[in-house]
């Protein structure tokens, strides 16, 4: 048996070992989630609404457990794993409702009756990324089973534990049998094997848009059905009479929470020239004062890097672009970044126009609204952004022309359970969250019924 060391970020210790999935189990695991599709689907959906209820129940009721294991498996402090954990429980909740719910529609035609069902693909293939493993999780597998699908959920390697303590939650819970299997190991082995079986009709993944783009080009041997949540560079536009103080203490979430480890980090701000001194001296008292540290500890605001290797790759985007502050990490051990401000530099600066993936912030100065849009556009990303001013008219007129799938205004947040979460151009394809979700699990079947005779 194929097993893979775990390593803790905070001390660079073997936190946990885990058995991998090999390659040649797929064939298998598949055959048996297929059965076990057939019956889920076929159950009352008030049953599989149940199930799905008692799921969230199961979160919530081991909250602190689940909250430790994703603080020390990504690094991850331990109130923000308290509430992702929450947020897992509440999407599940949320979807509880649907297979009851999920609706078809009747559709006036000459000679009979037309119809339509939202009827599930089968057997789905979620990839999940390291930075937040148990919430996109739960934002992949909720859905999915709620739209009568079986899953088979492959976590990042680096942070698998919380995933298979959920699926342990979830068979407590009552679901069936092979109906939700977690394949540990890497993309490029059973990864791979998944995108290019032939017996799984849809494909999930968060991660980079490199990946992204090799995921669509596998699936498209099989027509395989892909949802591509990728990468960003995400903008925040501060205009001069924005609420300087709010604009500057959001970032404290907004680019370093989760030691800027996710895709929605607002890395890229504008800032209105007449407004860039006063902002600055703001976001240095900011970044001061946020607390690096042990994620277990109660004041910690950051913790580290996920891997070493992370933490070189942010390492060597600062290196050489220019450093206004930082603010204070731990010597080590631990895959330690300060938080980072970047500025003076360029559009063009690498620093400024790659994912880092890490806490560092380049500040842009702008004159104009129409120039602040443009440069905000000139990404290949499209993901999340925010608009700072105490203009409505404008607020709108700029949300319109930032091409961005999830925009805040006068807010850093992207997310909501209950809203539809995707990107633009290279930040992927599809949406999830929300009833649009529902449509990503789902095939639609048209039926026509006759009733004029033969």
């Amino acid at each position: 048996m194929t097993t893979l060391d775990l390593i803790e970020p905070a001390t660079e210790k073997v936190l946990n070992t885990v058995a991998v999935t090999e390659p040649t189990e797929l064939d298998d695991i598949v055959s048996r989630a297929a059965l076990a599709q057939q019956r889920w689907a076929a159950q009352r959906p008030e049953d599989r609404a149940h199930v799905l209820a008692a799921v969230a129940r199961e979160i919530e009721e081991n909250l602190e457990d689940l909250a430790r294991i994703e603080a020390r498996n990504v690094g991850m402090p331990i109130n923000d794993a308290r509430g992702a954990v929450a947020g897992a429980a509440s999407t599940f909740r949320y979807y509880s409702a649907a297979p009851e719910r999920l609706l078809g529609q009747t559709i006036p035609v000459a000679g009979g009756v037309d119809m339509t069902f939202r009827e599930p693909i089968g057997v789905v293939g979620l990839i999940t990324p390291w930075n937040f493993p148990l919430t996109i999780a739960s934002w992949k597998v909720a859905p999915a089973l709620a739209a009568g699908n079986a899953v088979l959920l492959k976590p990042a390697e680096l942070t698998p534990l919380s995933t298979l303590r959920l699926a342990e939650l979830a068979r407590r819970a009552g679901l069936p049998e092979d109906l939700f299997h977690v394949l540990v190991g890497s993309g490029t082995t059973i990864g791979r094997r998944m995108v290019e079986h032939p017996g799984i009709g849809k494909i999930a993944f968060t991660g980079s848009t490199a990946v992204g783009k090799d995921i669509a080009r596998r699936a498209a041997e099989n027509i395989t059905r892909v949802t591509l949540e990728l990468g960003g560079k995400s903008a925040s536009i501060v205009f001069a009479d924005a609420d300087l103080d709010a604009a500057a203490q959001g970032l404290a979430g907004g680019v370093f929470g989760n030691s800027g480890q996710d895709c929605c980090a607002r890395s890229r701000v504008f800032v209105q020239r007449a407004a860039l001194e006063p902002f600055l001296e703001k976001l240095h008292a900011v970044v001061d004062d946020i607390v690096v540290g042990d994620p277990l500890a109660e004041d910690t605001q950051m913790g580290p890097l996920v891997s070493a290797n992370q933490a070189a790759r942010v390492q060597d985007y600062v290196q050489d672009a220019p450093v206004l502050f930082q603010g204070s990490a731990p010597a080590g051990p631990g895959f330690w970044f300060p938080p980072t401000v970047l500025y003076p530099l360029d559009d063009d600066h690498r620093a400024a126009r790659e994912e880092i993936f890490g806490p560092v912030v380049a500040v842009l100065p702008f004159d104009t609204e129409d120039e602040a849009v443009a440069r905000a556009n000139g990404t290949v990303y499209g993901l999340a952004g925010s608009i700072w001013t105490a203009n409505a008219a404008r607020s709108l007129r700029v949300a319109r022309q930032v091409a961005a799938g999830a925009l805040a205004i006068n807010s850093y947040t992207s997310v909501r359970i209950t809203t539809p979460f995707g990107g633009f151009k290279q930040s992927g394809l599809g949406r999830e969250l929300g009833p649009d979700a529902l449509d990503a699990y789902t095939e639609v079947k048209n039926v026509f019924f006759n009733t004029v005779g033969p």
